[in-house]
């Protein structure tokens, strides 16, 4: 004997459903909502006169809108030089330091030998030290490295490169390990059984594979890298965010030029928004997508 569906509880299960759905969307848009209020507020900052900005009897919105504020802030900061110096030290960062940890994330996820387990463990524990006890040994290094070798790293583009190669590919390489463990072995092995070496079934094979995983481990240093302050100030690398700390200290030729910090931290999150966007896709998949296609 069938049992007979109850209309009554079906619509009752329907109704909560849409209730729910509408709820979880009303959360998500205010928490939207909270997120983009201090990025408004940085614009109108960005477009306010500067005596009206810490005005306590002035309205939030500024009497005149002075688009001026970006060329001038562009000129006075000589922002070309900063975005150039910028977008060279990160991105040569970013293939460098996923291509090392590609690598080292690939040995470690197939072979087996003694220490692996400890070695991937002590290079966990390096991400729980903070960063900025490595200051004095790393400007120490550095000056060791530019008195005994003559290669500048204080002050210079290359000296970036290399710190954040350094800083950024250790959680690179965790974060592609686990990614390449869930590829199946037997595809290398097939390849290899058909004439493959071990490095073309990885470069034909595994990386094409593991392109989510790849892309969004590469999205991850160069936005984390792109943001860095406190080591690019220190050591005198001339990126955007050391650049845009001049109007704090007034080493720009202005002191606390609050319009011109808001232009130019706008100016300096337009690409990293952009390529998340264009990108967002592929980095959720690296997150979420497993690796093997039918």
């Amino acid at each position: 004997m069938k049992a007979t569906p109850v209309k009554g509880r079906s619509f009752s299960f329907r109704t909560r459903g849409m209730i729910l759905h509408w709820f979880w969307n009303i959360i998500l848009w205010a928490l939207v909502g909270i997120i983009l209020v201090p990025i408004l507020y940085m614009l109108i900052v960005s477009l306010s006169p500067r005596g009206e900005i810490l005005c306590p009897y002035c309205s939030l919105l500024p009497t005149e809108w002075r688009f001026a504020n970006y060329p001038e802030m562009w000129k006075s900061l000589k922002f070309n030089t900063l975005f150039a110096n910028s977008l060279t030290v990160v991105g040569v960062a970013t293939i460098v330091g996923t291509t090392f940890a590609a690598l080292a994330a690939y040995a470690l996820a197939r072979y087996r030998f003694r220490g692996a387990d400890a070695y991937s463990l002590t290079v966990l524990a390096t991400q729980l030290i903070p960063g900025t006890l490595f200051f004095i040994p790393l400007f120490l290094t550095f000056m060791w490295i530019k008195r005994n070798f003559g290669i500048p790293l204080v002050g210079s583009n290359f000296g970036g490169i290399i710190l954040y190669i350094g800083f950024y590919t250790p959680i690179s390489f965790w974060i592609l390990r686990s990614f390449f463990a869930s590829i199946p072995v037997d595809l290398e092995e097939q390849a290899m059984v058909d004439g493959a070496t071990r490095l073309t079934a990885f470069v034909f094979i595994v990386v094409p594979l593991a392109i989510p995983g790849i892309v969004s481990t590469a999205i991850y240093i160069f936005m984390t890298a792109w943001d860095e302050m406190f080591f690019s100030y220190t050591l005198g690398i001339k990126t955007i965010p050391a650049g845009v700390r001049q109007y704090i200290t007034g080493a720009a030729g202005t002191q606390l030029r609050y319009e011109y910090m808001a232009a130019a931290s706008l100016v300096v999150a337009l690409p990293i928004a952009l390529m998340f966007f264009l990108l967002q896709k592929r980095f959720i998949a690296g997150l979420t997508q497993g690796s093997v296609k039918g």
